[in-house]
Formats: structure tokens, C-alpha cells, sequence
């Protein structure tokens, strides 16, 4: 569970299956007594992401949307990926389950291993302020093909492509076309232990795309 007017890894949750959200969801819909509640979107926690040397990590990729009739976009290829600072483990999310806890939330030493947000990771005791958790996307790439081959890495790449072009299209009826604009997109892609890429999120506001 992710609320959608927050970012930074704020307010992220984990529930075992659907029948404890719309649980969740009727004794947490608004109404005058409960003003705060929010909206959330509902996404499927990645329990096998692809590791490399044992940790999680995630890609920012940004696409500059120049017309959206039709559909015109540029990628920005020196993208990056976030690395969280613990060897990656499901140990807590396991326990919690056993434990019969409905709703898991993520605690300080579980964000740093589940989340890559930098915001998070850099109050990690074992953060590297020089490369800040980060590699670009040409040195993930290189690691990649060394170990999966150059095919494998290629496909999963262009699958990464297909995801931003699908995401755009699902808007693209909804948005303003405005040639005289243009929008800039920052994509949130973890892949699996497969190689295949998932969504995250996508983000727009200038507020939100500088936050990592």
C-alpha cells in the first residue's frame, strides 16, 4: 500500500492479501470523524528482485513527453539505479506473517532493506555519501551482461521501453495536448530475478522527480 500524495518511502505498508485491504479500506474510508484519510494505491511487493552483490535496487528512468497525439517520447538514457545499503532479506516480512500481523508496517531497519528511496538510505549507517547508493545505468548494464549475457539484458530493456510506452498510453486519451508543452517523466522499474521489469511508479512534479 502506497499513499499517493507522499513520497520519499513515507507511509508504505504491507498487507498479505486482499481481503485484509478492503478490510483495512471500510475501517479507513473518509468520513467527518476520520478527515485524514487518504488515497492509496494497491501494487504487488516483488518478493524475488534481481540483486546485485546480495542488495535491492531499482531504476529511475526519465522520458520527455513532447505530444501526446500522437504519442512522441524521448528517453533519457543515463538513468540510474538505487541500491539500498543491507544485504536483501524477507526474514521480517516472513515472521510478521507467521505472527498472524495483518498489517505490516516497515520499521527503520526494514526500510533500509526494502526500499531504495535515498531519502531512507542515507540515514543508513553503511551510506556512501560519494556515490550515494547509485550507479548509472551504462555500469548496471555492463554488470548485467556479464553475468546474464548481452541478449537477456537487451530483452529486458526493451521490455523496460514497452512498460513507458504502455504507461503513457493508458493517459493518453485522458491528457491535455498542448504542442506548445511538453512533460517530463521520471519511471521507478525494479526487475525481478527473471529479468523482467515491473512498474513502480511514475512520477511528474518537479517536487517529486528532484526527491529520491
Amino acid at each position: 500500500m502506497k499513499p499517493i500524495a507522499k513520497s520519499q518511502g513515507k507511509g508504505i505498508f504491507i498487507f498479505r492479501n486482499l481481503k485484509e485491504i478492503s478490510q483495512w479500506k471500510n475501517a479507513n474510508r473518509y468520513n467527518p470523524e476520520n478527515p485524514s484519510a487518504g488515497s492509496y494505491v494497491v501494487q504487488r511487493y516483488i518478493s524475488d528482485p534481481l540483486l546485485m552483490g546480495g542488495k535491492k535496487f531499482d531504476m529511475r528512468i526519465y522520458a520527455l513527453c513532447t505530444n501526446y497525439q500522437p504519442l512522441s517520447i524521448y528517453l533519457y538514457r543515463t538513468g540510474f539505479a538505487r541500491f539500498t545499503h543491507y544485504r536483501y532479506d524477507t526474514d521480517d516480512i516472513n515472521n510478521a506473517c507467521n505472527n498472524n500481523n495483518k498489517k505490516i508496517i516497515f520499521i527503520y531497519k526494514q526500510k533500509v532493506v526494502h526500499l531504495t528511496n535515498v531519502a531512507i538510505q542515507k540515514t543508513s549507517e553503511n551510506y556512501d555519501q560519494k556515490l550515494g547508493g547509485k550507479w548509472l545505468l551504462q555500469t548496471l548494464k555492463l554488470q548485467m551482461i556479464s553475468k546474464y549475457g548481452q541478449e537477456k539484458v537487451d530483452e529486458a530493456f526493451y521490455q523496460v521501453q514497452s512498460i513507458i510506452i504502455k504507461a503513457l498510453q493508458a493517459v493518453q486519451k485522458v491528457m491535455i495536448n498542448d504542442k506548445r508543452c511538453f512533460e517530463l517523466y521520471g519511471f521507478d522499474i525494479i526487475l525481478d530475478s527473471n529479468l523482467k521489469p515491473w512498474l513502480l511508479e511514475s512520477l511528474y512534479d518537479s517536487q517529486y522527480l528532484s526527491r529520491q
